[in-house]
């Protein structure tokens, strides 16, 4: 008997939301722009969409189309969050160099020449480079 609830669990799509509605929308939209879709399927399948009721509705209906690309701010937002990223990572790499430099330093019980300057230096300047930098994307 508890194999056939799993079954009927499982079975069971879950309930869309209004946001779930819209994604599902907007990939109509895009399908219809690119000429995938006619606009009288595009409509029957919009108005299906706006009656659905579980995740397994909408994903019959855009089960055969491909995912739209994403659009020049989305891809914007994700670089930006990526180089941003780096330079966090720029920065854990300054608190351990200094600390190695600090630790050696305490070691000889004198200041020596900050080394992680160079590293430090020729990395930040590429990071910036890849910022002012233009890349292939822009030509679209």
């Amino acid at each position: 008997m508890s194999e056939r609830n799993d079954n009927e669990m499982a079975a069971v799509a879950k309930r869309v939301s209004d946001q779930d509605r819209d994604a599902a929308l907007a990939v109509l939209a895009a399908a219809l722009a690119e000429g995938r879709l006619d606009p009288q399927e595009h409509a029957v399948r919009a108005q299906t969409a706006l009656r659905a009721r579980t995740t397994t509705d909408l994903t019959d209906l855009t089960a055969d189309l491909p995912a739209p690309a994403p659009s020049r701010a989305e891809r914007d937002r994700k670089d930006l969050a990526e180089w941003l990223a780096e330079w966090r990572y720029w920065l854990g790499g300054l608190v351990i160099m200094s600390g190695i430099w600090g630790v050696r330093c305490l070691q000889k019980g004198e200041l020596s020449f900050y080394w992680p300057v160079t590293p430090l230096g020729i990395w930040a300047a590429i990071l910036i480079a890849v910022a002012i930098w233009p890349s292939d994307e822009d030509d679209d």
